[in-house]
């Protein structure tokens, strides 16, 4: 009798690991911090996948990470950033950021408004190599380019669309309205599976319906089929399953 292996994840929004500070709420789609699930580590190389909203005026003092590729991606409000590299720079909705933490870095992140909150998503990626240069790096891009179709932001190729990271990985953004249909191609379907975040909205993804900050991961496929059963804006992710 053949038995079936499988190969999907559903990380409902309510399942995340939680942890309010005060000036910062945030929401965990893997373990980090004080919130430890062995069965929410990490989905292939996707390590971390944290959603935060900052206070006005506050933000992360300065502290280390290394061999690590880190990318922010701002939802609302703007976000500054400082590091040892001498890098000072803010970003905003529309734009980002990658910082390769490589041999080590250390840097600082707060809410460059006294009058609002910041709300950004927070992505670590296990790198393909280690002890790289450190490296930092932010984009600018058009949401307009993502509205009924894909928009890449990031990818492992410098000259390719979006910021490049020390990966074997592709991330796109939509903005999709109610009643419209997608797919998504994996650029690498022998090793790759896809993890998708839903920012807004609700969708159905290869027969899953998934709603507001719903997490799930699919993997031993080459296509995926979206549509947006209202106005949804999703993020895909697209990574190798295995940690060299």
């Amino acid at each position: 009798m053949e038995t079936k292996t499988r190969t999907t994840v559903l990380h409902k929004a309510e399942t995340r690991g939680k942890a309010n500070h005060g000036w910062l709420n945030s929401h965990h789609t893997f373990s980090f911090a004080n919130y430890y699930n062995p069965d929410r580590m990490n989905f292939g190389v996707l390590r971390v996948l944290n959603d935060d909203v900052v206070a006005a005026g506050r933000g992360f003092g300065t502290h280390p990470h290394n061999n690590m590729e880190i990318i922010s991606i701002p939802l609302e409000g703007d976000l500054e950033h400082k590091d040892s590299m001498g890098t000072s720079a803010v970003i905003k909705q529309g734009d980002i950021q990658v910082m390769s933490a490589g041999t080590g870095i250390l840097h600082s992140e707060y809410n460059a408004n006294q009058d609002k909150e910041v709300k950004f998503l927070q992505i670590w990626v296990v790198p393909n190599k280690e002890g790289v240069e450190p490296r930092y790096d932010q984009i600018s891009l058009n949401l307009g380019d993502r509205k009924n179709k894909l928009q890449q932001i990031l990818s492992p190729n410098s000259e390719d669309e979006g910021v490049w990271i020390h990966q074997n990985a592709w991330f796109n953004m939509t903005f999709l309205e109610a009643g419209k249909s997608l797919n998504y191609q994996l650029k690498d379907a022998e090793n790759n599976g896809v993890y998708a975040f839903v920012i807004n909205g609700e969708l159905t993804l290869n027969g899953q319906k998934l709603s507001k900050r719903d997490g799930f991961g699919l993997w031993d496929l080459e296509e995926l089929e979206i549509t947006a059963d209202s106005d949804t804006e999703l993020l895909l992710m697209e990574v190798p399953m295995n940690i060299a």
